[in-house]
């Protein structure tokens, strides 16, 4: 199964707004809303750190289960923050001049 990374972000991005709007219980992500800021980005930081080690181990498939996470986490926090993801695919599109 191949998936469109930009198509999957994008899918998820809304999905995590919609978590963090209704705040459904029993949701990973609407726990990650309850609990604030500071601990979301405490788990950006933890996954970032499990992703370099994962990487460096060599193990592909633990590597692309941690970018994962990282990218999850990460898209958690820019929910929280207000920030699209058009504004990060501008950003990276200038730096490709």
């Amino acid at each position: 199964m191949k998936g469109d990374i930009g198509e999957v972000l994008k899918e998820l991005y809304k999905v995590i707004e919609e978590r963090k709007r209704e705040l459904p219980e029993g949701s990973y992500t609407a726990e990650l809303f309850k609990k604030g800021e500071d601990r979301i980005l405490q788990k950006v930081g933890e996954e970032a750190i499990e992703t370099i080690l994962a990487l460096k181990s060599g193990n592909k498939d633990e590597a692309v289960y941690e970018v994962s996470d990282l990218l999850y986490h990460l898209l958690v926090a820019l929910v929280k923050k207000g920030i699209k993801l058009d504004d990060i695919g501008k950003e990276l599109k200038r730096r490709m001049k």
